[in-house]
Formats: structure tokens, sequence, C-alpha cells
């Protein structure tokens, strides 16, 4: 027998809800042919045009040398674009291309839907509620890193 049951753990509910919310993006990009990671990428670099990989990785959660796998399937693609730095030539830049904002809009437009359906089964109240409550969680589990 454990010390705390497996039901009361609240990392296995966490960790559920991440795989579902996973599996439902994963579904939603298909018809952009983009996985979960490579579709944050390109949704930060929407935001952030220019952005390091390694800022990027911190961004999508990822480490660093999965973040360069990430961005060199995306370049093989034509998705985005990586230039030295003018300043620092060892640091590359990334943005996306033409083509990349296009596969972005159309993947965000599934992650978006996801999105929505997931903040329809809460109340206005709730879903701050739980931002909050999952804000918590992250902190405390950052202070035991």
């Amino acid at each position: 027998m454990t010390s705390m049951p497996v039901e009361q753990r609240l990392g296995s509910h966490i960790k559920r809800a991440e795989q579902a919310l996973v599996g439902a993006k994963h579904a939603a990009l298909k018809p952009a042919a983009v996985t979960v990671p490579q579709y944050a990428a390109l949704l930060w670099l929407a935001e952030k045009p220019g952005i390091s990989a390694a800022s990027l990785a911190r961004l999508c959660g990822v480490t660093p040398p999965t973040m360069n796998t990430v961005l060199k399937n995306l370049s093989e693609r034509g998705l985005v674009e990586r230039t030295p730095h003018e300043l620092h030539r060892n640091v590359l830049e990334t943005r996306l291309t033409d083509e990349g904002r296009s596969v972005m809009e159309v993947a965000d437009a599934g992650a978006v839907a996801v999105e929505r359906a997931l903040a329809a089964e809460f109340s206005g109240e709730e879903r701050e509620l739980l931002i909050g409550l999952l804000g918590r969680c992250a902190a405390v589990l950052d202070g035991l890193r």
C-alpha cells in the first residue's frame, strides 16, 4: 500500500487533464499537419517574431534541444526562417514565413475550437477560479524544484 491513495494525488488529475488537452489539440491540428509543440512554436513566433530558440523553448515549455528539433522540422517545411542576429551572430532569430503564417492560422483555428469547447464547460467565475488554482499549483511546484 502506498502512503497516499492515487485518487487523492492532485498531480494525477492534473496530468490526466493535460493528456486530454494535448490529445484534443493533436486531433484538431491534423488539418494543418503540425504537432502540438510545432503549433506552440508557430503561435509564439506570430506574437514574438525574431525570438531566439532558447526563449521560444521557455515559452513553449520544452527543452532547448527539443525546440531545436521543432525548429529544424519547421524550417525544412519552409514554415520558419532563421537568420543571424544583427549584433550577436551566434544567436539565430526565428521568424514565420508567409507559408508558416498560413499554416499557423489553420492550426490556430483548430486549437481555438478546443479552447472554446473547454471554456464553455465552465462559468466565467469557474474559469477565473480554475486559472487561479492552476497558477497556485504551478507556483508551488516551481518552488519545489
